[in-house]
């Protein structure tokens, strides 16, 4: 039986982040060079994004006070101040779980399926940590059965929504009454700090915080008809990049490395990890490809010879969104789920890319509930044979 997502849902903190404002903000800060200053307002220009969410309130109104007992991240003067990463870990642990039950509430809403019918739960996140964590939480929160099997895969970054699909599938196999919901959750504004580092300003340019949620299951009649068909997968390592995308913990939040050289290793290495990935199988119809930033679009836009429409649904999301990390793929597939553009049959090639530097590659086929009664007929026997 293929498994397929039912329907995913998005959720956003309700603070949003204009870009131009947080550029501001950040280039304002006392003790900074000319150069650091140009550096800042040319990575946040570059970016191509409108708008993050945050759950920081004081980063969009400088003299907001965050809740009590809560760490401040910017003073009454806008001064940008830097927790440890103990305070900023235990502000995820307060505010994460109501953001990703958000997320599964709509997945759950979408899939025509109450929370009853749940067997497994995959959580996904790199930006928190505790136990028992973000997978207990949802249990408790969204009243599922005490004996849901939980898996949680931590500290994988930005590709990592593509592996937590992989795993959903197989466990899909495993029951002919298995649901499974995935839920990424990040909260990537909690680790900004104010620095010189050319790679810690492109990091403050372009991460925010957000969560996703998708309902996956293997057989044809749980659920509202439609979907995404998740046909295969697949993971490749690069030649190299094992130092120039890294994720590490800090005393002041965990500390992103994401050097100049990772779009140029995407945009040598994209054509050959993607060439093996679909073998015969052919060039998709549609690409859902994570926006790690534009100059990442841009450069698998010319790896793969990409029509400049390819990636539009990337593009939107990095525009009204930002990279909010792990989350953000299924935002895209979210976006392609309600675009009436991509028709029955339609053939999606998912793309994310994580610390290593790694290629995660997923394969897809658009399913929509509106299809002819014989044409659903024909995606059920394949199912099932």
């Amino acid at each position: 039986m293929t498994a397929r997502i039912v329907s995913i849902g998005t959720a956003v903190p309700p603070t949003e982040l204009r870009q131009d404002e947080v550029r501001d903000l950040f280039a304002a800060q006392e003790g900074i060079d000319r150069l650091t200053q140009r550096r800042i307002r040319a990575a946040f220009d570059a970016a191509d994004i409108g708008r993050r969410h945050t759950v920081l309130a004081e980063l969009a109104s400088v003299g907001a006070s965050p809740a009590p007992g809560r760490p401040r991240f910017v003073d009454a003067n806008g001064r940008i101040l830097s927790p440890t990463t103990g305070e900023r870990n235990d502000l995820y642990i307060a505010v994460a779980p109501e953001l990703a039950a958000r997320a599964a509430r709509e997945a759950l809403a979408g899939s025509g399926l109450d929370a009853s019918a749940v067997t497994h739960v995959v959580t996904v996140s790199c930006t928190g940590m505790s136990a028992p964590g973000l997978d207990h939480r949802l249990v408790r929160d969204l009243g599922l059965a005490p004996t849901v099997e939980r898996c949680h895969l931590g500290f994988i970054g930005c590709a990592a929504a593509l592996p937590a699909l992989r795993v959903a599938a197989a466990l899909a196999g495993t029951r002919s009454d298995a649901v499974v919901l995935v839920v990424c959750l990040e909260l990537c504004s909690l680790h900004l700090r104010q620095s010189s580092d050319p790679q810690q300003i492109v990091a403050a340019s372009v991460f925010a915080d957000g969560a996703a949620a998708a309902v996956v299951t293997a057989d044809p009649g749980t659920g509202r008809p439609g979907g995404l068909e998740l046909d295969r997968f697949g993971t490749a390592l690069t030649s190299e990049g094992e130092s120039d995308m890294v994720w590490t913990i800090g005393d002041h939040g965990f500390e992103m490395v994401l050097s100049a050289e990772v779009p140029r290793i995407i945009g040598r290495e994209i054509r050959g990890a993607v060439g093996r990935f679909l073998g015969d199988d052919g060039v998709p119809e549609v690409w859902a490809v994570h926006p790690g930033g534009r100059s990442v679009l841009d450069r698998v836009e010319t790896g793969l010879d990409l029509p400049p429409e390819a990636l539009a649904a990337s593009r939107s999301v990095l525009r009204e969104f930002g990279n909010m990390s792990s989350a953000t793929i299924l935002f895209i597939l979210a976006s392609l789920l309600r675009d009436g553009g991509v028709g029955e049959g339609a053939r999606i090639a998912a793309l994310a890319f994580g610390p290593g530097l790694t290629v995660e590659s997923a394969l897809l086929t658009r399913r929509r509930p509106d299809a002819p009664a014989e044409s659903r007929s024909r995606v059920a026997l394949a199912a099932s044979a």
